[in-house]
This record gives structure tokens, sequence and C-alpha cells, in this order.
């Protein structure tokens, strides 16, 4: 029933909208008019090919962008967003005499997408990494030596992982804290993470560390950046309003570097909040370098696009699409926005779990999908 990968993700979002535009270009027995068929690069990275597309070069003025993860829904609406860079300079030093390392892994979290999974309140991985250290480090001679987690700016971290430096004398406390506070982590996020895992070993020191001054607010910085649900929708039930993501923690020989990736489908809140992450960071002595948002898009439930497809889906499937909008960025917003007037929809097959090894797509959802767009295509004319 079910197509997956093998300790990876699988790429059904979005190869199976690619495969279907291939699809159409070889076809001779679809009915259609004129089509324009529009490829992206590195939309999952930051909606980089959307945002460089000029918008003379489409002729067209209805679109179906075939970028939606649930078989029974139309999506109308997103979010828009933007990423901030965070940079902390930090100072190192050599390890003090007498120390031991303490390395942490946090593994076996769900991730997902941090849009459309950021609702499902699944942990982050580098935060939770940073509560525990912050734990464990209470009343020793506490220094960070490294600290990493997370990847893409649109993925909620599954894995974290830290090395800090304490005196020998003081290792088996920290271990006993930051164990308790692991703990309490695995009993709150029980039925979200159930297999989350934490490991601790402990080794010779590295020669260089940083120093105690930059290594409390490196650790302050991560525990304390926003992370999660900000506000729910007033209009739409269970749709989330605007939400940010920890996304990814490096430390580099005279920096750490964090990214947040933040959301809302209002834009006066995306900016609230990207302002109150720039004086978490201020506040810690970080820079902040701000990618320019990308707009969101609007609902517009008079579209003759969405009523045609309405029609087709209706005759395919035997009843009514679920019509909604998603907490997640689509380059709709982005050409909406350079190609004034477009009417726009956005619908495909069943993918659960994109972003994460866990990805899969409903192998029969995919037919139904391709008989949704061609007939949606035949009535367009």
């Amino acid at each position: 029933e079910w197509l997956t990968a093998r300790g990876t993700t699988l790429g059904a979002d979005n190869g199976i909208g690619v495969a279907a535009m291939l699809a159409l270009m070889e076809s001779d027995d679809v009915a259609h008019g004129p089509l324009e068929l529009l490829f992206t690069i590195d939309e999952e990275s930051g909606l980089t090919g959307a945002a460089q597309l000029d918008g003379s070069m489409l002729r067209g003025r209805q679109l179906l962008n075939l970028d939606t993860e649930e078989e029974d829904a139309v999506t109308v609406g997103c979010a828009g967003g933007g990423d901030s860079h965070l940079s902390l300079p930090i100072s190192r030093t050599a390890s003090p005499p007498g120390t031991k390392a303490v390395r942490m892994e946090l593994r076996g979290l769900k991730g997902g997408h941090s849009g459309i999974d950021i609702p499902l309140q699944r942990g982050n991985a580098v935060r939770l990494l940073a509560r525990i250290i912050d734990a464990g480090a209470r009343g020793t001679g506490f220094q960070l030596a490294a600290f990493e987690g997370g990847d893409k700016h649109n993925a909620i971290p599954r894995e974290a992982t830290a090395v800090a430096i304490v005196p020998e004398s003081q290792v088996d406390g920290f271990e006993h804290r930051a164990g308790e506070e692991y703990a309490a982590i695995r009993d709150a996020y029980s039925a979200t993470e159930p297999d989350a895992v934490l490991k601790l070993s402990v080794e010779d020191a590295p020669t260089e560390v940083l120093d105690s001054s930059s290594s409390w607010r490196a650790l302050h910085l991560i525990h304390g950046l926003p992370h999660g649900v900000e506000r729910w929708s007033d209009d739409i039930p269970d749709l989330v309003e605007t939400s940010t993501n920890l996304a990814r923690v490096r430390t580099e020989p005279a920096k750490l570097e964090v990214l947040m990736s933040t959301r809302s489908s209002v834009s006066s809140e995306l900016e609230s909040l990207r302002k109150r992450i720039r004086a978490i960071a201020h506040l810690a002595g970080a820079e902040v370098d701000e990618d320019e948002a990308y707009p969101g898009w609007k609902p517009d439930l008079d579209s003759r696009v969405l009523a045609v497809l309405e029609e087709a889906f209706e005759e395919v499937k035997g009843k009514e699409p679920v019509v909604e909008a998603v907490h997640a960025g689509l380059e709709t917003g982005i050409i909406g926005e350079k190609v004034p007037g477009m009417d726009m929809v956005s619908f495909g097959p069943q993918i659960e779990f994109p972003h994460s090894p866990d990805e899969k797509v409903r192998i029969s959802s995919v037919a139904t999908f391709w008989r949704i767009l061609t007939r949606t295509l035949e009535k367009l004319g």
C-alpha cells in the first residue's frame, strides 16, 4: 500500500509533482489546452527557485500546484515565512587540568516538517539537549566544547550532540542531574517521542574548549530561543497562525551559529516574532542576519480553478475535497506576488512524514491524483 525508503527520506515530496508533469509531457491521451510546466529548484531548502523566478516568463494565469500531501484536501492558502541566522562570537581556551569530557547524544526523535508537523508538539532535539546540559551543569565548573544539531530550516531537529567539560570529581554529579532531567523529558514526551534515547559517555577532554563566559552564553541562547506554536488562527479551526523552528546549531572555531525558521499567515505577527528572536540574540551578544520574508497566499474561495478542481474531484472520488489552508510555505505565495491575478490551487496524493526517514506515499492515491489532474485539465480546456 505504501512506498517508503530505507534509512533516508523518500523524496515523494515533491518528486510526485515532478513525475506527474513529466508524464503529462509524454502523454498523448490527455485532453488539455496549452500548458506551461514550471519546475523550480530548492523548494525545500528555501523556495529559492520561485524567489528567483522572472514572473514575466509565465503566460498562463491558472496554476495547478502539485505539492499538497493529503489526498482528500485542496489547499487554497499558506503561511509566509523567513529565516534568521544568529552568530554568537565565542572565545576558546585550553582545557583546564583535571577535567573530563561528557559526550551527550540525543537521538530517535521523530522530527518532521517544521510547518505541517509543528502542532504535533514533538520534541526538538537541540532544545531538549540544551535543557539537559543546563540541568547537569548547575553547580559545576562547566565548559562547552561542541554543540551540533539539526539540519534543514524546514525540519524539526531529530538529533543533537554536545560535549561538556567538567572537573573529573564532578562528572558523576553532572551525569546524575542530566539523567534526571532526561527522565523528566521522557515522561513529558512519552506519547510523542517514545523512541528518544540519550547516550552519555566519558572521555578525555579535548585540547581546546569554549571559555566559561562563552559556554554559558551559548547554552543560554540555545535554551532560551523559542520553538513551536506561537499562536493559533482565530478564523480557521486547528490551523497554526504563527510558529518558529529552532532548526540548526553548529559550533565553529570562533562562533556559534544558530538557524531559526519562522512562519505566519499574518505578516505583522511574523515580523513580531522575528523581532523577539533578534532581541534574545542581542541579549546574548549574537549578531543576526535575517532573510527577506517570503509572502503567504491568501485564500480565494471564489476561484474558478478551485470550482473546476472541486468538480473533477467529486467526479473521480465521489465526494467533495476538504478545502484548507496550511501552515507551511508554498511557492504559490511567491508566484502569486510575482504574477498578479494568478488563480491558484494546490493538490496531490497522500504523503506522510515528509522530511524524515518515515516518509511514505500511498501508492493508490497517486493513481487517483493523476485522474483528478487530467480531469481538471480537460475541464479547464
